[in-house]
Parts: structure tokens; C-alpha cells; sequence
């Protein structure tokens, strides 16, 4: 990437965070009013869930790691109440061609990190990969920060309700492969679920949907959002996927 590319990047970067700021006001919103039923016990699990009850990786004590924060962007589609997720490029440094929410590290342009900075970066990184229009999204919560160890991310899951939803797809193949919705009733269904298998001996919970296998943060934190809602159904986890040992 050139020295002007970089420049124009952080341009629109500026321009996309600036236009989020002024649509939504000084303080970015938050409210679970007006959000369909079938989301009442994600709200629910929301308001109650504690940091350990969803990953045993969180922040270090020590303030290390980068700030970040993603989307958990629910939508309802032909087959009912659905997910956005996308497939990250293979050619990144890293978590290269795995199933992502979108989201990124914060910018400067975000604002505070421990106030409404995730909030923005959280719309303003789903603009930028899925190409959808901020306004259409509802934020109703979030979720206790999170730890990556493999990259450092301090990440801040952020619950959205995809009211107005506008056409997606991968805006940078450079960084995003394919963007793609996936029915909750295929993340619930028994058959889908499988264990992930590292060659470093670490097993965690995945999804084999849309022809892809959600593994890692993403599963994980899916897997304790259907748990702690009560969407989750019984499933055998037995049924193990091994992992590539460069994943």
C-alpha cells in the first residue's frame, strides 16, 4: 500500500467515524426498547451473565492488549432470527480465513475505549467489511470485555438488531473474503455441532454452517449466547473437527 492509499484509508476511516458520530449523536444509543420478542432472552442473558461464565481467556490485569470490539449483529431472514458473520481473507497475518464477526481494533477517531469508543468501532468495522448502513442497526448491549492470547485483543462484544437491514458483502477482498447470514436454527441444530480439535490439545466448541466451520472467539462466544439464553439443544461432543496446527 502506497503512502497516498494509506493516507485515503485513514481519510474514509475518518469520514465513516464522523458520520456515525453525527447519526447517532453525541452518545451512541443503547436501549433494548422496541426489539422483537424472540431477542427477549439475549437481553435477559446480557443483563446477567458474568465475564468468566463466557470465556476462561479475559483481559490481563495489567492493561495489555489492544482495544477492540465487534458486532453481534442479529437480523431476521427467511428462516427466522439469523446472525451476520464473515469469512476473513486468507492472505491476513492473522486469524486468516476464519469466520468472524465483524469488528476491528478501535480507532483514535472511536472516542473513549472504556465508554461508547467500542460502540462506534463496532458499526464503523462492520461498515467497513459488510458494507451495511450503521443507521439500520439498533445496539442493545453489551457483553463483558474478552481476551484474545493469540493476537492480544482486548475485545468487546457489542449485541445489535439488524431493524433495516441493507444489501452486504465483502467491501475489501483484501481483508474479507465473504459475508453471509446464518439462521439460528442451523447454530441450535444438534447436527451442526462439533467440537474443534488443536493439535495443541485444546478442544472448544464450533459450528460446521453456510460451508464453513465457525471455530475459536466466535464459536465460543455464540455457543455461550445460545447457552445462556436457552436456545441451546442437547449435542454430542464427541463429534470432533481437527484443526490445521497453523490455524
Amino acid at each position: 500500500m502506497t503512502r497516498a492509499d494509506t493516507h485515503a484509508a485513514r481519510t474514509a476511516r475518518t469520514a465513516r467515524a464522523a458520520r456515525i458520530h453525527g447519526a447517532q449523536g453525541t452518545d451512541v444509543p443503547v436501549t433494548a426498547e422496541g426489539l422483537p420478542d424472540w431477542l427477549d432472552p439475549v437481553v435477559g442473558a446480557m443483563r446477567t451473565v458474568a465475564p468468566e461464565q463466557l470465556s476462561r481467556f479475559l483481559p490481563p490485569a495489567s492493561g495489555v492488549g489492544r482495544q477492540s470490539a465487534v458486532l453481534i449483529l442479529f437480523g431476521e431472514g427467511e428462516r427466522g432470527p439469523e446472525l451476520l458473520l464473515m469469512e476473513r481473507a486468507s492472505t491476513l497475518r492473522s486469524h486468516a480465513g476464519q469466520a468472524s464477526f465483524p469488528g476491528g481494533a478501535l480507532d483514535a477517531e472511536d472516542g473513549d475505549p472504556a465508554t461508547t469508543g467500542p460502540l462506534r468501532a463496532a458499526l464503523r468495522e462492520a461498515e467497513e467489511e459488510t458494507g451495511l448502513d450503521p443507521a439500520g442497526v439498533q445496539l442493545f448491549g453489551v457483553l463483558p470485555k474478552l481476551y484474545i492470547p493469540v493476537s492480544e485483543f482486548v475485545v468487546t462484544p457489542v449485541l445489535g438488531w439488524w431493524h433495516t437491514p441493507t444489501p452486504v458483502g465483502a467491501v475489501d477482498l483484501a481483508e474479507t473474503a465473504r459475508v453471509f447470514a446464518v439462521p439460528v436454527a442451523d447454530l441450535t441444530d444438534p447436527a451442526n455441532r462439533v467440537m474443534a480439535t488443536h493439535p495443541s490439545g485444546i478442544n472448544s466448541p464450533a459450528f460446521t454452517v453456510a460451508s464453513a466451520l465457525v471455530w475459536g472467539f466466535t464459536a465460543g462466544v455464540i455457543d455461550r449466547i445460545l447457552h445462556f439464553s436457552g436456545w441451546e439443544r442437547p449435542w454430542d461432543r464427541s463429534k470432533e473437527v481437527p484443526l490445521d496446527r497453523r490455524s
